[in-house]
């Protein structure tokens, strides 16, 4: 865990004013710039000291087995990895000979800084080397949104206090050594060792290239580098290449008040069929264009997209300095994650790091999306349509384990199951039914016809089928839904998930709408009135398994007559409990990794009345031990809902400071990007109590006493909606669009553009004490001390 006083709270920027050799890893990771095509970890420009170097490209993987002790039919065989391709963030400086480290010399100052506003990562550092020759360097650096195959950085340096000879060595390196895992298996790490193949290398000018595929999967990549260089007379440059390494070095002589000035911009192209002097000729273009528009221009076009971006986008937090910076983060991360992702999945750790080999899951679809849907729509779409493209493997893996429709992957780069444990993979179908409501959502914030009939629907009817398959009517005409795993990965291979039931007969009644509305769409489909009445009858009668005696509703069915758990002899050392107790325990057992019952209160709300959701939180808050950073954000929005805000407001600080705080101790893998966006959704859905499963947006805002006031701005069927709480009411406007129909707390109102609309906030229900978490697993971050 880092402690508080690493970064300075403020609110549009994230600066760390003293380099932690000790926290490499963890800062490479939270100054990490992407645009969802390319990101670049925030490594320092020289390239050492380094936690994990890290320059990635959005579904540039490599192929690695999947080794099993016991193989069975339907086992994937073949793992893909995220890979660090080639490097160009790297700069080396020479003073008078001496290699500019920060290990060695003296470091009078050294600070980092990103803006969230700018979407630059600045730094400033004053070093004195060991032969004292003293220097300041000042380096900037973008990976434009605008365009999405540019990155930049300007880098200056200047001697303080006498002449100083000094070299700078630009460079594009590739299979540069990374971390191995001590614990993986080495067939695995053999594969990616060393993962690329040199095709061409070639240089002209300050301008130089390198050309490579993956030595397995065959994707190739192209890395170019340009240079704009500004010294004193007597610069002088050289440009050499060889297989896994190009340079450009400039030397020059400066004397106190002189700089050096260089912008190198670096460009990105890969492809698993286009040819290599395709890809040249794309990076070429690329840097081309971005030495067209100039180093000055790159960082205006930059700001002009995030003022844009933020005007629609931002949340603001009265009552908590903190808190305020860390849902701006949150924001950011999410936003650079998804921008251009253009057609390909949304990896957990966006392109920060290397955490879970850079798979997307379903918490692409449970949490990313839906805040990209309301802040970013066209990003949401793209994502959609990566699933849409990704289809046909779908509708195979379903095939191949004896099912209709699709089955979409539960780890994935491509589209191929990766998830070698199957119980935990395969078998937690309900990624299925994110996917169908993912399209849901985004079809109803933003009116996209076009989408709806063509890719959404096909998704939406395909995963249908899937439900109609894999779940039967029984006896007493239920439908059931058996041997799947939902959310809580402690629980699997379960009968009748709520979770899973509900979302499915959901993405079942989307499946029914759609058809009825697009009757001809629907031929096209093959979709008749018998599978229709089929699809309906499903949705109608999935089986919610219910406890009377408890008057709780289980988890699944029995799960509330198994065995507890003994929280009180579990040492903290224990957690995660997966890391020390055999699944059959978990599996058997009352206790939940993650929230999935009450996913299930915030997810399908509408199938509970409120004083069901009162009784199952307290139910289920007691036994989950959130041994997932996906937990908090949800038990935050239920717990809000039910009337406990300052427990709620505990898992809210939890999810926002996961990685600025580093709460799970692996942040230099790369950020939680679901639980982030989590943040997201318990500024939004929770103390602002958005619900979007009905014909417009519904509102029921509440706030905790420590949030003085709550504002957030989103977008919605082409209008810019701004939501404003204070403790004595909320405040609705249409920034820009046509009038607009809410509701708040059940109240219809209607909203224009220069008339907002005001309402009092209900008056508080009647205090209750809230639930306990298990002991010893209290929310990670609680006033006074957050």
């Amino acid at each position: 865990m880092m402690d508080d006083d690493v970064f300075a709270v403020e609110p549009w920027r994230l600066t760390e004013r003293e380099l932690r050799l000790d926290l490499l890893g963890e800062t490479e990771t939270l100054f990490a710039l992407s645009n969802g095509h390319i990101g670049l970890r925030g490594n320092l420009d020289e390239g050492e000291p380094s936690g994990a170097p890290g320059t990635f490209l959005n579904a540039f993987y490599e192929t690695r087995p999947l080794p099993y002790a016991e193989v069975a039919y339907g086992y994937p065989e073949a793992g893909q990895t995220m890979i660090n391709v080639t490097n160009g963030k790297v700069l080396r400086l020479l003073v008078d000979d001496e290699p500019f480290d920060v290990r060695y010399g003296h470091l009078v100052r050294h600070e980092r800084s990103l803006d969230l506003r700018d979407g630059v990562l600045r730094r400033e550092v004053e070093w004195v080397s060991p032969a004292r020759q003293a220097v300041r360097v000042r380096t900037t650096r973008l990976v434009s949104f605008p365009q999405r195959s540019v990155a930049a950085i300007m880098y200056e340096v200047e001697p303080l206090e006498q002449p100083a000879r000094v070299v700078v060595q630009s460079e594009l390196v590739a299979n540069e050594p990374v971390p191995e895992e001590s614990d993986g298996d080495p067939r695995a790490a053999a594969a990616l060792r060393a993962p690329l193949v040199c095709e061409d290398h070639g240089h002209h000018g300050l301008r130089a290239r390198l050309i490579h595929h993956a030595r397995r999967s065959g994707l190739r990549t192209a890395a170019g580098m340009d240079h704009i260089v500004e010294g004193p007379e007597g610069t002088v440059t050289a440009t050499e290449t060889e297989p896994d390494l190009a340079r450009v070095t400039i030397s020059t002589e400066l004397a106190p008040g002189q700089s050096l000035r260089i912008v190198k911009l670096l460009a990105y192209g890969w492809s698993s069929q286009r040819s290599l002097p395709s890809l040249r000729d794309q990076v070429d273009a690329a840097l081309a264009a971005a030495r067209r528009t100039g180093w000055p221009d790159l960082v205006k076009a930059q700001r002009a997209y995030l003022d844009d971006f933020w005007d629609h986008a931002d949340v603001e937090i009265d009552g908590d300095p903190r808190l305020q910076q860390a849902i701006r983060l949150a924001i950011f991360q999410v936003i650079q994650a998804g921008a251009r992702a253009e057609q390909r999945a949304i990896p957990a750790k966006g392109l920060t790091g290397s955490g879970y080999d850079g798979h997307a899951f379903w918490d692409m679809e449970a949490y990313t999306l839906p805040v990209l849907t309301y802040l970013a729509p066209e990003a949401a779409r793209d994502a959609l349509n990566w699933r849409h493209e990704t289809l046909d493997l779908a509708v195979d893996r379903a095939r191949e384990i004896g099912l209709d429709g699709a089955t979409f992957p539960w780890r994935t780069i491509r589209g191929q199951e990766c998830s070698g444990y199957w119980p935990a993979g395969t078998a937690a179908f309900h990624v299925n039914a994110a996917v169908a409501d993912a399209v849901r959502r985004y079809v109803a914030a933003t009116d996209d016809e076009e989408f709806e009939v063509g890719p959404g629907m096909e998704l939406v009817v395909a995963t249908a089928r899937l439900w109609r398959s894999l779940g039967h009517h029984d006896a007493a005409g239920g439908f059931r839904i058996d041997g799947v795993t939902g959310p809580d990965e402690y629980s699997a291979l379960v009968n009748n998930n709520v979770y899973t039931n509900l979302m499915a007969a959901r993405n079942l009644e989307t499946a029914v709408d759609l058809a009825v509305r697009h009757p001809e769409r629907a031929a096209e489909l093959d979709i008749d009135e018998e599978e229709i009445a089929s699809w309906r009858d499903a949705a109608d009668a999935v089986v919610i398994p219910y406890d009377q005696e408890l008057r709780i509703t289980a988890q699944s069915e029995g799960f509330t007559r198994q065995r507890r758990w003994d929280f009180e002899v579990t040492r903290p050392e224990q957690y995660p409990l997966l890391m020390n107790f055999h699944n059959y325990v978990l599996y058997s057992t009352q206790v939940i990794k993650q929230a999935d019952l009450v996913m299930a209160l915030y997810a399908c709300g509408d199938r509970f009345d409120a004083k069901q959701k009162v009784r199952d939180f307290a139910y289920y808050e007691r036994i989950t031990v959130r041994d997932s950073s996906l937990s908090a954000a949800i038990q935050a929005i239920v717990a809000a809902e039910v009337g406990h805000l300052e427990l709620a407001y505990d898992y809210f600080l939890e999810t926002a400071f996961v990685d600025l705080r580093d709460l799970s101790d692996n942040t230099d893998d790369g950020v939680h990007l679901a639980a982030l966006a989590g943040a997201w959704l318990v500024a939004v859905a929770g103390f602002g109590g958005m619900r979007d499963t009905g014909p417009t947006l519904a509102f029921a805002p509440r706030l905790p006493p420590r949030i003085t006031r709550l504002a957030f701005r989103m977008l919605y069927r082409g209008r810019r909606l701004r939501v404003e709480v204070r403790p004595d009411g909320a405040r609705y406007e249409i920034t820009e669009g046509e009038p607009l129909e809410l509701m708040h707390h059940g109240e219809p109102l209607t909203v224009s553009r220069g008339t907002p609309e005001r309402r009092p906030l209900p008056s508080p229900a009647r205090r209750r004490s809230a639930p306990r978490p298990p002991a010893g697993r209290e929310p990670s971050c609680r006033h006074p001390e957050a």
